[in-house]
């Protein structure tokens, strides 16, 4: 856990300090119920270890979250009359995350339920389309470049 977090509630309840409805678990993740849920059967995919946001947390640990909230997405539908579903992850303050602990969100949804994620956002223009190209070819580059990636390697680790 880094210095700017001194308290994680998720911790606790991973660590038995509070009351938790848990779904699922097993070595590296857990899942529980929301108790400030959109809507019932709103259940959260934590992993054990903490990590703040996405930013932090490896891709095989992130990966088996999605996993796990693949595997009681049809589950959590079914037994909660969904029609739909929303996987959400909020990363960051900025991005609406209010528990710097990583976790994604399964809400069942219903059309009538007054959720919304509204995209396209309102606010937001089509940009013009030599720019969505221009993003796109800084986006394979930056992934295409070995030193690029061994430079944000060697940051990562020491914290930078």
């Amino acid at each position: 856990m880094s210095e700017s977090v001194k308290h994680c509630i998720f911790c606790d309840l991973i660590n038995g300090a509070g009351e938790v409805s848990i779904c699922y678990e097993d070595s590296s993740a857990i899942a529980f119920m929301d108790i400030q849920p959109v809507n019932l059967g709103h259940v959260l995919v934590v992993p054990r270890e903490h990590f703040e946001s996405l930013s932090d947390i490896p891709p095989e640990l992130a990966m088996h979250l999605f996993e796990v909230a693949l595997r009681l997405s049809p589950v959590v539908r079914r037994l909660h009359g969904a029609e739909d579903m929303n996987l959400v992850v909020n990363s960051g303050a900025a991005a609406g995350q209010n528990v710097f602990h990583y976790h994604v969100h399964l809400i069942p949804r219903r059309a009538d339920d007054g959720f919304d994620i509204p995209l396209p956002f309102e606010g937001s223009t089509m940009p013009d389309r030599t720019l969505l190209d221009a993003m796109a070819v800084r986006i394979i580059a930056e992934l295409r470049d070995p030193v690029r990636r061994q430079i944000a390697s060697r940051l990562a680790a020491v914290g930078a």
